[in-house]
């Protein structure tokens, strides 16, 4: 699945793809999810349980860290690792595979100085930072942002020494009815001329970074049949998300030409209606490659059909209808309960 990966996967974004590009870079995205895996010995030591206060997680989980395409919703590359490894720790290396004409963003909790080093080496960023970050203005730019300097730790901010130039933009919201509307949003891009880049510019274009959140949905909640995946191994716990990155990335090539077809937005077909239409016709697929080739057409016309309205503006919390069970919870004592030793029926003992 690894070496497949590798050959068919591919970017798919054109410079018309609407959300692809931005000013010619690639708008790209780096983001992780969890899934939970088969609550197996071997899955638990691999890959680690979730716990809290309450008690621990239900399943193993199994932590993917992907570098996606924004404009075409394609997960390029990813790296999985177990659950206690941080993404943080996992970004170099898929930070290696940036190009110069890419455009990365990502959310606040990724920035440090070497991985903003390891970007600016190969593309630019554009990213969320903290509000607890310490940064000395040096120029103040005309549209309100200003340049300054992002160094490893404060004992080099005070000497002025590896600073890495950058370029700071605060905000706030005036619509009551936002989230965030009473904080103080700051990102730091490495793009520093605020005539080239307006500092409102770049903020509508880093929320493009939650097409990468909209991809991990289609993945986990649609194309995903079961809530935790059936592999009993390691080995084949990364085979199966490896299957399921290229599943994806097949339903998103389909889509990508069906969208071309119509000369539309690719977000404007359907992904489960896409699904579903593959779904139903694989099993007509024949071997023979004429037929192959008027069964794909036919497949990618059915497809197109799949449109949808444009986005609404609309928001959503980030909120669940059901947290707490009225269940006991699973704890250790209950993995392996002791089993009957005589059948139903020979246990009864009825009452004179």
């Amino acid at each position: 699945m690894r070496a497949l990966a590798a050959q068919v996967v591919a970017l798919l974004g054109r410079p018309e793809t609407p959300g692809a590009f931005y000013r010619g870079m690639r708008t790209m995205a780096i983001d992780g999810f969890v899934l939970n895996v088969a609550d197996t010995p071997a899955n638990e030591r691999a890959f680690g349980r979730p716990g809290s206060g309450r008690a621990p997680g239900a399943f193993p989980q199994v932590r993917v860290l992907a570098l996606c395409e924004t404009g075409s919703h394609v997960m390029w590359k990813w790296l999985i690792k177990s659950l206690r490894s941080a993404e943080i720790t996992m970004a170099p290396a898929l930070l290696r595979f940036l190009q110069p004409d890419m455009l990365l963003l990502w959310d606040r909790h990724f920035l440090t100085h070497a991985t903003v080093s390891a970007v600016r080496v190969q593309a630019h960023l554009l990213a969320r930072i903290t509000s607890n970050r310490v940064f000395i203005p040096i120029q103040h730019l005309p549209d309100g942002s200003y340049l300054a300097k992002l160094y490893p730790s404060a004992a080099d901010r005070r000497r002025d020494r590896h600073g890495l130039l950058v370029r700071l933009i605060e905000y706030t919201l005036d619509d009551p009815q936002r989230p965030g509307k009473e904080e103080r949003h700051r990102l730091l891009t490495t793009l520093l001329d605020a005539e080239l880049d307006p500092a409102r510019t770049l903020v509508c274009l880093y929320h493009e970074r939650w097409e990468e959140e909209i991809t991990f949905d289609e993945l986990k909640t649609h194309q995903r049949e079961r809530p935790v995946l059936r592999s009993q191994t390691p080995a084949g716990v990364v085979q199966e998300v490896d299957a399921l990155m290229l599943a994806h990335y097949l339903i998103r090539v389909l889509m990508q030409e069906a969208a071309a077809t119509q000369n539309i937005d690719p977000q404007r077909i359907s992904f489960t209606g896409a699904l579903k239409i593959l779904r139903c016709r694989l099993p007509e697929c024949a071997p023979e490659p004429e037929k192959i080739q008027q069964w794909y057409q036919r497949l990618v016309q059915e497809v197109a059909e799949e449109t949808i309205p444009p986005r609404r503006h609309r928001i959503n919390p980030r909120v669940i209808k059901q947290k707490m069970s009225k269940w006991p919870k699973k704890r250790a004592h209950h993995r392996h309960p002791p089993q009957p030793t005589k059948p139903f029926e020979e246990s009864i003992v009825l009452c004179h």
